[in-house]
């Protein structure tokens, strides 16, 4: 590991406004934060520029950024703290662990801002919008929260709306290109340091917003041969 990445990993550990798997937080970060306003997520956050830029838009809502690679977050929690932004606090841990440091119903809004989309069908369980982890959102979501994605993969775009398809999930709205539409919502123009990248080399940017059933129903093999038989369709 560089020595930079190490500075950065004993730096935010002394961060008041960062928790590295913490113990018996599920159930108390409106007391932490004080208040009882909407708590938002971002998972897989790295820099945490939308917990940073949703956080400026909306004071009066409580914004957590989720990522296990603390030298990223680093830069968003200095940030946090130099600003300050008091409704805005980052967790080091990985996001399979979420049903461990939030109770049933504590979170209102999840967003997923350019997650690793696993282009290969035999990761296909590692993409944030497989039902797999849906099932961990709906544990600490409430029943009317939504979940956002937003990203420039048009392979992940297409597979999560397969995926709100066959397990019967609520649409509620997608665009395959954002910034075509001159009336664009205020928090879909935030950009983060991968948007920029423009990895996909789609030229575009992909936006969902959807939220689950009371039920997901298990069909993760059935889509799975799904995924393979397209893949090699396509090859």
């Amino acid at each position: 590991m560089g020595q930079k990445k190490l500075l950065r990993f004993n730096q935010i550990k002394s961060f008041s406004n960062v928790y590295e798997y913490p113990k018996n937080m599920a159930g108390e970060w409106h007391s932490n934060f004080g208040n009882n306003n909407p708590i938002v997520l971002e998972l897989a956050c790295g820099r945490g520029e939308y917990a940073i830029g949703l956080g400026t838009m909306f004071p009066q809502q409580n914004f957590i950024g989720v990522d296990v690679k603390g030298n990223r977050m680093y830069l968003g929690a200095k940030k946090a703290l130099d600003h300050p932004l008091n409704n805005i606090r980052f967790l080091r841990s990985q996001i399979e662990m979420l049903p461990d440091y939030f109770s049933s119903g504590e979170v209102d809004e999840i967003w997923i801002t350019f997650p690793d989309p696993q282009l290969r069908t035999s990761r296909a369980k590692k993409r944030l919008t497989h039902p797999r982890f849906l099932r961990l959102y709906q544990q600490v979501l409430k029943k009317s929260g939504v979940i956002h994605l937003k990203t420039d993969s048009p392979v992940l775009y297409d597979f999560t709306l397969r995926v709100i398809e066959m397990y019967s999930l609520n649409l509620i709205e997608s665009s395959n290109d954002v910034y075509s539409n001159k009336m664009v919502d205020k928090k879909l123009t935030i950009k983060t340091h991968y948007e920029g990248l423009d990895i996909a080399q789609s030229n575009k940017i992909f936006y969902i917003r959807f939220s689950l059933p009371e039920i997901i129903i298990n069909r993760d093999n059935e889509l799975q041969e799904i995924l393979k038989q397209t893949e090699q369709s396509t090859q």
